[in-house]
């Protein structure tokens, strides 16, 4: 009991440094933050189980934390702790706000589509080693000072993001596993949408008419069908355009299935407010 008074959360000892670094590590996490009242994190957090286990409400939803179970929270959702044993152990990852839109972490709002209605996944024992082999090496990123560490820092992020990605694609077959339609999507759009903008073409895929196949697009993930056709378009232009200056704008047309630069400029101005090259050149 003596130790449970005396724990202080290191979000509520170290939260600053989130905003200053952009992305934070934090080992030796026995809960949340606030136990009697919900805690509501502004930041985008990935938190790790090692042992034990937590339920929690995550908004209106029943939830869970334990040995190898990895749970994606993006900005702004309630939890609450409904009950906890004493060995419970985590590591969080706590990424500012400002990072979301950093051309290099476009696998962040690509994840929203999986991760935010039903944000943890159950790995198991080989896939977390893979994944805490890259959060070792975030620790040791930030006890160091070497030129360009954040930018460093940025490719681990992403790229134990993507290793989440794939892990949970992995798992969407499972005969448990909810939201099967918004799940078979994610995974034909993730493979198709290069060349394949309309959404008659997933409905197809899911042997449903696209007005039906919409709805329930629309109720199993708060957007519709056309809302993640967009969205996984856009932030690949907007990665190719960030890291691949070595492509001319036509050139990363068409890799993304338009047939004129165009035709490209004009559909990337309409969901960004900026053309291609705008884009290019702010960045």
């Amino acid at each position: 009991m003596k130790e449970k008074q005396t724990y202080q959360h290191p979000i509520n000892r170290y939260g600053n440094k989130i905003s200053e670094e952009g992305v934070v590590v934090f080992d030796d996490v026995r809960g949340l933050p606030t136990d009697e009242i919900p805690f509501m994190s502004p930041d985008y957090v990935i938190c790790i189980g090692h042992r034990g286990h937590i339920d929690l409400m995550y908004d209106d939803y029943l939830d869970y934390s334990e040995q190898y179970t990895v749970g994606v929270i993006f900005p702004n959702h309630s939890l609450q702790t409904v009950k906890i044993t004493n060995d419970y152990l985590a590591t969080l990852i706590s990424v500012d706000t400002s990072m979301l839109s950093d051309p290099m972490l476009q696998i962040i709002e690509q994840m929203r589509y999986r991760y935010e209605p039903h944000p943890c996944v159950k790995l198991n024992k080989h896939q977390y080693r893979k994944i805490m082999n890259v959060v070792e090496v975030m620790r040791e990123l930030a006890q160091i000072d070497i030129p360009d560490r954040r930018i460093l820092q940025v490719l681990q992020l992403d790229l134990l993001l993507r290793l989440l990605n794939y892990y949970r694609t992995l798992r969407l077959t499972e005969p448990h596993v909810d939201r099967r339609i918004s799940a078979q999507f994610h995974n034909t759009l993730a493979k198709h949408f290069r060349e394949q903008r309309e959404v008659q073409f997933y409905a197809q895929q899911a042997c449903l008419s696209p007005k039906h196949f919409s709805s329930v697009i629309k109720k199993e993930t708060g957007h519709t069908a056309a809302y993640w056709i967009h969205a996984a378009i856009i932030a690949e232009a907007k990665m190719l355009l960030h890291m691949r200056r070595d492509l001319s704008i036509q050139e990363i047309a068409f890799m993304l299935g338009f047939n004129e630069q165009a035709s490209f400029c004009r559909y990337f101005r309409r969901e960004t407010d900026l053309s291609p090259s705008e884009y290019r050149n702010k960045k």
